[in-house]
């Protein structure tokens, strides 16, 4: 029997798994994302869960096959690093992982993917439906795409593909991004940034009466679903989210056709008929070539987990001919 392993970086927490030679999970360890002092220790984490994930497997480390890695990012693919994550410390600088890692299993077949492409690479491997033309899309804290197009996974040559969260889907721009540029999709529709859109269309009328606690220090998107159907304003924050949802999967469309758009992350997951309906009933009318099939990810949280060891059971392109 064959084992590979499969890692999934984030910035709260590191899980990794060992899976069989049919993609079956065996073993899955948890532990939460070190902040430093500085990126080994991030590094030194991960290789802690693969270890922990082995010795519950029991299979020795060095009898796993091949491994993948699904991450945030910025990534330097030619490293196999993280290169200044914007998530952490400013005092983790650079996260080593393929070399790492590659030296604990002793194999030089480990697999870096940013997390979204990591997520499309899943769905190509597990899902019942999967055509070489499609897209894993997540809406969580940030906004991201995985995207396979006639059946190769598009990675870009620095590993950053898919960063459709800072594609401009606002020319007037009134939303800064947390990258610092204006009008991007991130900046009105991912989790982080949902509160502070309603604030913004709060101050658009001063006289609005709404039950949102807009200047609770703790105020979230989790509160803006939560009145949606009940609090006037908290509908049209929906609405709104919605219309820059439409238009971004719309340019995803528009730009590689695919057959299935797959959409994951907590803001989808959670909030389906409010997140993901909205944007199947716009496509319609805004889409010029063929709408695709949009449902949420059948893998749920896992995605990005069981995209890592889907890359290392095929050499990093979720095609199923291709385990070896």
């Amino acid at each position: 029997m064959a084992y590979y392993a499969g890692v999934d970086l984030g910035a709260t927490n590191v899980r990794a798994a060992v899976a069989d030679e049919d993609g079956a999970i065996v073993s899955v360890h948890r532990a939460d994302t070190p902040n430093g002092p500085t990126g080994i220790a991030v590094t030194e984490a991960v290789l802690d869960c693969v270890r922990s994930a082995c010795e519950a497997a029991g299979v020795p480390p060095s009898e796993i096959r091949a491994a993948g890695i699904g991450s945030i990012g910025p990534l330097d693919l030619a490293d196999g690093a993280i290169d200044g994550p914007a998530n952490l410390p400013d005092t983790i600088e650079r996260i080593p992982l393929t070399g790492p890692v590659g030296q604990l299993i002793d194999s030089d077949r480990v697999y870096l993917h940013n997390d979204t492409v990591a997520g499309v690479i899943g769905e190509r491997f597990y899902s019942d439906r999967n055509p070489d033309d499609m897209v894993y899309l997540t809406i969580s804290s940030g906004i991201g795409a995985g995207v396979c197009v006639d059946g190769d996974v598009l990675a870009g040559w620095d590993g950053n593909a898919g960063e459709i969260g800072h594609m401009v889907v606002d020319p007037r721009g009134r939303r800064t991004c947390g990258c610092g540029r204006d009008g991007h999709w991130e900046a009105y529709c991912s989790g982080n940034n949902i509160p502070r859109y309603a604030q913004l269309l709060a101050e658009d009328d001063p006289g609005i009466d709404t039950a949102l606690p807009l200047d609770d220090p703790d105020f979230s998107a989790v509160d803006v679903f939560e009145y949606a159907g009940a609090d006037d304003f908290a509908d049209h924050v929906v609405e709104q989210v919605a219309h820059w949802n439409a238009l971004g999967v719309t340019n995803i469309i528009q730009a590689y056709a695919p057959l299935v758009v797959y959409v994951g992350g907590a803001v989808a997951l959670n909030n389906e008929s409010l997140v993901v309906d909205p944007i199947r009933e716009r496509l319609d009318e805004l889409v010029f070539n063929n709408v695709p099939d949009v449902q949420l990810t059948t893998l749920g949280d896992d995605v990005v987990l069981k995209g890592a060891i889907a890359s290392a059971l095929t050499g990093g392109t979720g095609d199923r001919t291709r385990v070896a």
